[in-house]
């Protein structure tokens, strides 16, 4: 048994064994595999695909061969996370991370940087100054210990197959295959030793599942590896066509972020945080159904309890205590605390009519090309360009109206102007203020 003879295997469309499975996720966990050899395995599994049995070996050998944190057994039961498959204006773990330690829970989040148009959750939270995402795990345990929750960075020993993994996926053209995405989404939160997981999964145009059968797909794999890894987990599935809530943009996500723990949350931002709370919530016996989860979730929004917690997270993650304070204080100024770009285009409606739509893919590819997110890994992101929305789906806009602005450094072209413009679809039909289109398609649960 040999590399080359594993990748032979699977070039031919044969099953691989658990042993084989792991002794390539030794070698590459080890650095011990030639990039080439990497690469074949990859297009390989592309090619070929693996069964559940092979996926589930998969994400236990890339586990086995990190570093899995450990937690005193007294509440090691009360470990959760959740996991989104990406999105735009997607800053749900923000609010949700301290809710649920606020119901006393703990989250140790492990969380990613964007790339391409999907934000990233590291990036939202270092435009905030002096945060830290870059513990090390006897750090990250502390602070649970203590606080309750955390989000950090993958740490070097943490999984480190799937660092190597995912970086050759990204060069080989083999991103887009469904074990390799299910192995390493799992395999970093598998590493936190969680109790329950609920997963965030997206369909639509700014989602990495079109169709809501691909997304569907996704979803039963995603719970029932975790499943066969012991964790009880659901998978929500969500619409991504519109940007989530009514900014997009680090420094301002988090400012709509903090707005939320104050209570005053945009109704589908609301809805995410409470359905995913909501749900490890029950997983791990707290409520007695989905409704009752969300409305204890919405409870910590609007009592105070959960700003406090994000307010200590901060301060435990090296921001400093008078900007933490500050923050979190009603009626702060949020705009002056955090980074902004400094010039504003309003974006203008050019007919009247209602909203029909609001394509989150243009919106973001624009911030993308202003700085706000990146290409590369080793990309920069100009925390301050974003976009601020002044409309939603359904509602009403008068010609002259301003519906956007969009906050930047750099000198904004006619075709990203003219893409912002297009973005926004507005036609006949009845003034739609008050009501809400559900972002929640299905609740997944395990089929085994």
């Amino acid at each position: 048994m040999d590399i080359p003879s594993i990748i032979t295997r699977k070039r031919d469309g044969q099953i691989l064994s658990d042993a084989q499975i792991n002794l390539l996720v030794e070698h590459v966990a080890d650095r011990k595999i030639h990039p080439v050899q990497l690469g074949a395995f990859l297009m390989a599994v592309f090619l070929k695909g693996m069964n559940r049995d092979e996926t589930i070996s998969l994400t236990k050998a890339m586990v086995k061969n990190g570093e899995t944190l450990k937690w005193p057994e007294e509440w090691s039961d009360l470990v959760v996370d959740k996991h989104s498959t990406g999105g735009v204006g997607d800053k749900v773990s923000l609010p949700l991370a301290p809710a649920l330690a606020s119901l006393g829970l703990k989250v140790p989040m492990i969380s990613g940087r964007g790339l391409g148009f999907t934000g990233g959750t590291l990036d939202k939270l270092e435009s905030i100054p002096g945060f830290n995402i870059n513990l090390t795990s006897s750090e990250i345990c502390t602070i649970v210990d203590k606080i309750g929750c955390c989000i950090v960075g993958q740490t070097e020993k943490i999984a480190p197959a799937d660092k190597a993994m995912y970086a050759a996926r990204d060069v080989s053209a083999t991103i887009n295959c469904i074990s390799l995405i299910v192995g390493s989404i799992i395999a970093k939160k598998a590493a936190e030793n969680p109790k329950a997981l609920v997963f965030d999964v997206k369909c639509g145009i700014a989602a990495f599942m079109k169709n809501e059968e691909d997304a569907q797909k996704l979803a039963k794999w995603l719970v029932n590896t975790a499943q066969a890894l012991d964790i009880k987990t659901v998978a929500v599935l969500t619409k991504m066509n519109e940007p989530i809530g009514m900014m997009i943009g680090n420094s301002v996500e988090v400012i709509e972020s903090i707005q939320c723990l104050k209570g005053n949350a945009p109704k589908d931002l609301e809805e995410l945080i409470c359905t995913q709370g909501g749900s490890l919530l029950l997983a791990k016996g707290k409520v007695a159904n989905l409704k009752d989860g969300y409305d204890v979730v919405l409870q910590t929004l609007k009592n105070g309890k959960a700003l406090l917690k994000f307010k200590e997270m901060l301060i435990a993650q090296n921001v400093d205590k008078a900007l933490a304070e500050k923050l979190c204080e009603p009626g702060a100024n949020l705009w002056e605390l955090l980074p902004l770009a400094k010039e504003c285009t309003n974006l203008i409606a050019e007919s009247s009519g209602i909203v029909h739509s609001l394509n989150a893919l243009d919106i973001a590819n624009v911030l993308l090309e202003l700085g706000a997110g990146r290409l590369h890994p080793d990309d920069s992101v100009n925390h301050g360009v974003s976009l601020v929305l002044k409309t939603h789906k359904g509602a009403s806009l008068n010609e002259g109206d301003v519906w956007g602005v969009v906050y930047h450094d750099e000198e904004i072209t006619s075709n990203q102007l003219s893409t912002l413009k297009k973005s926004l679809s507005i036609g006949n039909g009845e003034r739609n203020e008050n009501s809400y289109e559900s972002r929640i398609i299905e609740v997944i649960k395990p089929t085994s």
